[in-house]
């Protein structure tokens, strides 16, 4: 049930994420929609065909349109009450990111994968969302710059199965990487931290 509310919650934070940007660029409603629909269950969908699942998990588990399309009506109603703009869009897309790497992790533990492929799974399903978001807004995507993004996620992937060597409860296991993507992305902001670069300044 835990590991169910995270994802739905990784859901809804990234749809809130996808319908900001999109009203950013002053887009239709239809447009909003399937930008935060694609932001909210795009990595997941990515995760699930790099699986093998078929039909992947939104489509047969409805639960999840209905939370994309509540959350995206509900973020356009509300819209005057997200008065940050930048600074909402940047909260919710790291609560996403946090949510979502461990959804994917956990789906490649019981899919019995490497640790290191789990990783990679859950960094996938954290990012591409917000890949395909940019891409459809004509954005370059925050995962393809300087900044710590996927590191956040990679890092939270590894402190999840640090966390499994020893004697402590699913919810803790599953909570502290979640913790820890979301504090080493906002550290890494706030103190303006970057991945080197090959290209001279």
């Amino acid at each position: 049930m835990f590991y169910y509310l995270i994802d739905l919650l990784g859901t809804v934070a990234f749809a809130i994420s996808g319908v900001m940007v999109a009203m950013n660029k002053r887009l239709d409603p239809f447009g909003i929609f399937i930008i935060g629909f694609v932001t909210a269950l795009g990595g997941g969908t990515i995760r699930d065909v790099l699986l093998g699942i078929s039909p992947v998990t939104w489509l047969i588990n409805t639960t999840y349109m209905f939370v994309v399309i509540g959350t995206v009506i509900l973020a356009i109603i509300f819209r005057n009450k997200l008065k940050y703009f930048n600074l909402s869009l940047f909260l919710f897309d790291t609560i996403g990111i946090g949510l979502y790497t461990v959804v994917g992790v956990e789906k490649g533990v019981a899919a019995g994968l490497h640790p290191i492929m789990c990783i990679a799974l859950g960094t996938i399903s954290a990012c591409f969302g917000g890949v395909l978001r940019d891409i459809l807004c004509n954005e370059i995507p925050v995962i393809f710059r300087k900044e710590i993004y996927a590191t956040a996620c990679i890092l939270g992937g590894v402190s999840y199965f640090i966390l499994t060597l020893f004697d402590i409860k699913s919810n803790i296991v599953f909570a502290i990487p979640i913790i820890v993507v979301i504090v080493v992305r906002l550290l890494a902001v706030k103190y303006k931290l970057e991945l080197p670069t090959v290209y001279k300044k």
